[in-house]
């Protein structure tokens, strides 16, 4: 039941991220944000690890810092793949990035199951 909801949440962070950065990031309506969440889990789960292993000299030598990048190639591969979700730059996709992590930040502390 929590994945449901944290599926929900994430497509109403999606929403609200792109309503926050409207002049660079356009989501049509919610529908489209729910497409976006699935979309951004399978290049996350596909496409992410690759990345991280190709770049690991350069991550390590950024501190971690290069992750932010490979999350913003990432946010703009999605929206290659949907076609009611644009960024309009590399810039905005990495602000977009940085926003929805704190979003599910949140959403993940907020739902996850209490140990007994």
């Amino acid at each position: 039941m929590n994945g449901i909801i944290r599926f929900l949440l994430n497509g109403l962070g999606v929403l609200l991220t792109g309503y926050l950065l409207q002049s660079g990031v356009h989501v049509e309506n919610y529908g489209y944000a729910l497409l976006v969440v699935v979309v951004l889990a399978i290049a996350n789960v596909i496409v992410k690890p690759i990345l991280i292993l190709f770049t690991i000299p350069i991550t390590v030598v950024t501190l971690g810092l290069f992750l932010l990048v490979i999350n913003a190639l990432i946010i703009l591969l999605v929206d290659y793949f949907v076609t009611g979700f644009t960024v309009d730059g590399f810039w905005w996709a990495l602000g977009f990035s940085l926003i929805l992590s704190i979003f599910n930040s949140i959403v993940t502390d907020l739902t996850k199951e209490k140990k007994k």
